[in-house]
């Protein structure tokens, strides 16, 4: 009989940080008001854009017999996430300047805090 391991679920960790970067918003909003919002907003996009093309890019492969597939697709992930980064970086500070850069830092640092959540958002039910 061949063994089963199905691929971890990160939909919930992704609908987490879009919660998160939601919350962020929200503060901003209320503490700031819309362009604070706005720079929150585009804060936690930058975190959760690229997180979310690595999560599709990773886990495209299942198997023993794709293991090298896995592997290169681990490398290549890695590699789109960084460089999807910096072009978000770089295309938010020069079209949309954030005006308040304390709400766009702080909604980057908090989004991708939620990957620390990981183990506890990406827990399988135990069966024994």
């Amino acid at each position: 009989m061949a063994a089963s391991i199905k691929r971890p679920s990160v939909r919930r960790l992704l609908l987490v940080q879009v919660a998160v970067v939601g919350l962020a918003t929200a503060l901003a909003a209320g503490s700031g008001g819309a362009p604070a919002a706005l720079s929150a907003l585009l804060g936690g996009m930058v975190a959760f854009l690229p997180n979310a093309y690595f999560a599709w890019r990773v886990f495209r492969y299942q198997g023993a017999r794709h293991s090298r597939n896995i592997v290169n697709g681990f490398y290549r992930a890695e590699a789109g996430k960084f460089g999807l980064t910096a072009a978000l970086f770089t295309l938010v500070f020069i079209t949309v300047p954030p005006s308040n850069p304390a709400f766009f830092f702080g909604a980057y640092v908090v989004t991708l805090f939620v990957h620390w959540l990981g183990p506890w958002l990406l827990r399988r039910p135990s069966h024994t």
